[in-house]
């Protein structure tokens, strides 16, 4: 057995969710510790108890660094890597112009593994531990996504995109039977092997038959322990079209809900325009939303209410969206969500932000005390923020009157030189096990 590892740092952990519980759901212990052992977090306190109570466990002491969990990124496109930061299209433009052109070199398996390596060393070092992705059509850019995840140790959520109307390019065209077949040979092949997890993914309601989403359906109700991934309600002319393609549906939601596509376990990216009937039937059902902040103002989308719909008891998580958000890093992304926060008259704090992009994604993953939480039993998964990285960043938090004013400045202007150290499955980056 590895020897125990005591981390020191001030630690940052969570009795509840701030934004239903206040802001004292949150705590940071300036002397804070974590022991970890076997990949997991097996104790937390106090620097002082856990070093007389653990007197042989190798010490890694941080200082004042922030030691918080690895950072829980719910929504992305690993084949986006390459065209992050495309200019000036809207969603639809955007998926013709960038997306799909790009998805349909992913048939050579050569290059989904290498651009699966790249997407995954980027967000490793942003301190992102755990993403939820899309791939494309094609299995081998699943195959090439869950190897590298495991090479490097990671726990992902990743599935086959699934498109099966001429409202995609013919090269990037499924059927209903053989994204069931194939998905279900993925799920086969990868799903809880590891810490690998799959997630049927049709794209979105615009790119799949009725007889696909119905097909797909069925298959989530054959492995209900998978999560299901899509898009919903992210710009208003992409409303409009799903009432043309679907117009006996009662809204957008509807055309997920009547294939089987509603429940916990079902994570919807953006969810910006939603109907009073959406909501209701999304609190009902237990189903998540993923807040994609950099996309939706990048690409123009709108103005998600977080705070509003987890007041209404949605779960929500955050997500980068790379490539049609413009960055790797979960600190850019929270900076993004105040910002739109701020728009809608609700400005996010700082402890709020954290919790979204930690155990407010695992939650909505169905992944609650797994990851994402600095809490015994839980996976070691860490982020080690440097909360004086850059010249900028220092001066203002040296200034700082309270833990959560010097955290501030680097969810606003952190990036990757702000990431001291990550570590997954209880060993920290560029260590032999």
């Amino acid at each position: 057995m590895p020897t125990p590892t005591l981390i020191l740092g001030q630690t940052l952990t969570f009795t509840g969710n701030p934004f239903l519980e206040g802001i004292g759901a949150a705590h940071v212990d300036p002397q804070g510790a974590l022991l970890i052992e076997g990949g997991r977090i097996r104790a937390t306190g106090t620097a002082a108890t856990l070093r007389k109570a653990h007197p042989s466990a190798r010490i890694v002491d941080y200082g004042q660094a922030l030691v918080m969990p690895g950072f829980v990124d719910a929504h992305v496109h690993y084949p986006q890597t390459g065209i992050i930061a495309s200019w000036g299209k809207r969603l639809i433009d955007w998926l013709n112009t960038y997306t799909f052109p790009e998805e349909a070199r992913f048939s050579d398996p050569a290059y989904a593994t290498e651009i699966a390596g790249r997407y995954l060393d980027l967000v490793l070092a942003n301190g992102t531990t755990t993403v939820a992705s899309y791939c494309t059509i094609h299995p081998e850019s699943v195959d090439a996504l869950f190897t590298a995840a495991e090479t490097r140790g990671m726990r992902v959520i990743a599935g086959k995109t699934c498109m099966d109307r001429d409202t995609a390019p013919p090269s990037l065209r499924d059927t209903a039977q053989s994204a069931y077949d194939h998905s279900k040979a993925l799920i086969e092949r990868w799903h809880q092997k590891g810490r690998a997890l799959y997630a049927i993914t049709p794209r979105f309601s615009p790119t799949s038959t009725p007889e696909q989403l119905q097909a797909l359906g069925s298959l989530w109700a054959e492995h209900p322990s998978c999560a299901i991934q899509t898009h919903l309600s992210e710009q208003t002319d992409e409303i409009a079209w799903v009432k043309s393609l679907y117009p006996e549906a009662r809204d957008y939601l509807d055309t997920y809900e009547q294939h089987g596509l509603l429940g916990s376990g079902a994570l919807y990216g953006h969810a910006i325009h939603l109907e009073p009937r959406e909501i209701t039937r999304m609190a009902e059902t237990g189903a998540g939303v993923v807040h994609c902040p950099t996309s939706n103002t990048f690409i123009g989308s709108g103005l998600c209410d977080v705070a509003g719909l987890i007041e209404q008891g949605i779960p929500v998580g955050l997500a980068t969206d790379t490539g049609g958000g413009s960055s790797f890093s979960m600190l850019r992304t929270m900076a993004s969500a105040y910002e739109v926060g701020q728009l809608r008259g609700r400005p996010l704090h700082p402890a709020e932000l954290l919790w979204l992009a930690t155990e407010g994604s695992a939650a909505t993953l169905r992944l609650s005390g797994t990851i994402g939480r600095l809490a015994p039993g839980a996976e070691a998964d860490l982020a080690v923020i440097n909360l004086a990285s850059t010249p900028a960043i220092a001066q203002r938090a040296n200034r700082a009157e309270d833990i959560w004013e010097a955290i501030f400045p680097t969810l606003m202007m952190g990036d990757d030189r702000a990431i001291r150290a990550t570590w997954v499955n209880g060993l920290e980056i560029g260590k032999a096990p």
